[in-house]
């Protein structure tokens, strides 16, 4: 089976683009193929498929066998990889997700896609739609507790569920420790990604990430929409900020006009090879 290895920002992917449809045995073949040890390494292992709705189809599974709704850099390699090996000739083109489509806008350099933008959506901010188990409108700064640790977080969906927490100092914090913890917590029915963030100044945050299925990854697409949306919610932002992830930088707006969120960052193709396992 030919694959291409890609990443957004070092949130790495498997990509694999032969398929008409997901095949019944997709979890344990995203847990054999995303193994680091043993397999080719991933975060995730995304099919490019037909659509009759958008250009392309994108489906993730997790490298635990689980499948994500949405992934933002995920979309920006799709994107990318659909413009470089032609499945869409379009520099303006769709992908159609589990979360519904997304309209992205490609920077093409001698060729090849370089930056991607990609509308991300209206987030998500009523409780149970997210969904966590708190009944309101906005779950803004909501008090969580694990192993006597006290925790605010506020919620937000980008079509997968967000919990934001500000920290002191993101690079520095625990999320080793208290990702999974966090992930799993009795407020997120579905589990969480669970974001830490710590303010540098109006219009730039850095954040870590633990990515429900994944553990802690390089970056999170939807994680930093849903970090500048929290904290614009919270007024530690502005609506528009450069997000520094673990493995480079993204720039989130939350419009005013359209209440979407915006997300421009690369996408690069790492390696092509063909996959056996016995």
């Amino acid at each position: 089976m030919n694959f291409t290895k890609m990443n957004g920002l070092g949130n790495d992917f498997i990509i694999v683009a032969h398929f008409e449809s997901v095949p019944d045995y997709a979890p344990q073949m995203a847990r054999a193929m995303c193994d680091r040890h043993f397999g080719i390494g991933g975060d995730g292992l995304v099919f490019i498929l037909p659509s009759e709705k958008a250009d392309v189809r994108m489906r993730i599974i997790n490298a635990d066998g689980s499948e994500a709704e949405q992934c933002g850099n995920a979309v920006r390699c799709v994107a990318k990889y659909a413009y470089d090996h032609k499945l869409s000739f379009r520099e303006a083109l769709t992908v159609e997700t589990m979360a519904g489509i997304q309209h992205v806008w490609l920077t093409i350099e001698e060729g090849k896609a370089t930056q991607v933008k990609v509308d991300m959506g209206a987030p998500i901010l009523r409780g149970e739609a997210i969904p966590v188990a708190v009944n309101a409108e906005n779950v803004v700064d909501h008090p969580i507790e694990a192993d006597g640790a006290a925790f605010a977080f506020t919620g937000v969906s980008m079509g997968n569920p967000h919990a934001v927490i500000f920290v002191e100092d993101a690079p520095r914090f625990e999320v080793e420790k208290w990702g999974p913890v966090l992930e799993k917590h009795s407020l997120f029915p579905n589990k969480a990604n669970v974001e830490f963030v710590s303010v540098i100044s109006p219009t730039e945050v850095e954040m870590r990430v633990w990515e429900r299925g994944c553990g802690q990854t390089y970056a999170c697409g939807t994680g930093a929409c849903a970090t500048v949306v929290a904290g614009a919610l919270t007024g530690r932002i502005e609506r528009r900020a450069l997000v520094h992830l673990k493995g480079g930088d993204l720039e989130i707006e939350w419009s005013e006009t359209d209440n979407r969120v915006y997300m421009t960052g690369p996408a690069e193709e790492v390696f092509a090879g063909r996959w056996h396992k016995a």
